[in-house]
């Protein structure tokens, strides 16, 4: 029962990056745009968030930096796409590789260097419930805000106005324009916060996950948090699932090479999470319709069109 506990205790901290990406991308997606660049702005939110923490001394400028720094590479990536009308696709993979270069640059000085975890909010006479308290009571501040981040976007997409204007900007732009929605403006915002995301997801892992900097600490997160937008169906709700869903996957296989599971080799066992996302793309693709997907996903638009 112990290590079981230990198990669910340790998921939720490695799902809290995945979804927070995971939501600032669906975010941008259904409305109309795909960033292809979550990763590079995740490694430009850890070495940010880290190195304003560690200069600064705190952990709030260093996630408001963090949030900051990726929202700007994300108003780059706006730019080219919504304004010059560049390509979706390779603008952002550009941006993953320009935000993985960045983050190595301004990190080189930063390596090795300690950092206070952020601190955990255990809330009194609930914390030190057996099972319970540590499980639910028992996380940093970021691990609640990914889950109430998560509700306020379903609401926000599902039952505001302003979240049917950006849906309706991600189905179909033309309509929406002749309607009198500003659909530029729309998936401008959509797109920083997509960024905002990004970097929150990455200040988590620098300074809560693994409090620490190193090169490409994200290990193909921010690949997973597009899969999981499509493994969800650009659903937020799906989308909680299927971050703990992955979350435990990473965190089953650590524990399947300290139990000695299995005679593998660690890379084997390593390569689990990665080798479940292709599965499961490959299974969306041939079981379900395109419906799901935001018809004007990827194209370009121009507002006198």
């Amino acid at each position: 029962m112990d290590q079981v506990t230990a198990f669910l205790i340790a998921v939720i901290p490695a799902a809290t990056p995945l979804l927070l990406a995971a939501l600032g991308e669906l975010v941008s997606e259904r409305a109309g745009v795909l960033n292809l660049g979550v990763e590079g702005m995740m490694l430009v939110g850890a070495v940010t968030g880290f190195a304003v923490t560690v200069t600064t001394g705190s952990a709030i400028s260093g996630v408001g930096a963090a949030m900051l720094a990726s929202a700007i590479l994300a108003l780059g990536f706006a730019f080219l796409t919504l304004t010059l009308m560049a390509n979706q696709v390779a603008s952002g993979l550009a941006l993953t590789i320009l935000g993985t270069g960045a983050a190595a640059l301004i990190g080189a000085g930063f390596v090795g260097m300690p950092v206070e975890r952020l601190p955990h909010l255990d809330v009194p006479g609930l914390s030190d419930l057996p099972v319970v308290g540590p499980l639910l009571f028992a996380h940093d501040a970021l691990v609640y805000l990914s889950l109430i981040l998560a509700l306020a976007t379903g609401l926000f997409l599902n039952r505001t106005r302003a979240g049917l204007i950006l849906r309706a900007c991600g189905e179909d732009a033309g309509s929406a324009h002749a309607l009198g929605h500003p659909v530029i403006l729309t998936r401008y915002l959509a797109v920083l916060f997509g960024g905002a995301m990004a970097g929150l997801a990455g200040a988590f892992l620098s300074l809560s996950y693994t409090p620490m900097w190193s090169e490409a600490m994200t290990a193909g997160r921010g690949w997973i948090a597009l899969a999981l937008v499509v493994f969800a169906s650009w659903r937020p709700g799906r989308l909680v699932l299927g971050a703990y869903l992955f979350g435990g996957l990473s965190i089953l296989q650590l524990y399947a090479q300290n139990m000695g599971i299995l005679a593998l080799p660690s890379q084997v066992f390593a390569m689990t999470p990665y080798l479940v996302t292709i599965l499961v793309l490959i299974l969306i693709s041939l079981r379900r319709a395109r419906s799901a997907t935001p018809a004007s996903l990827g194209q370009s638009f121009r507002a006198t069109q």
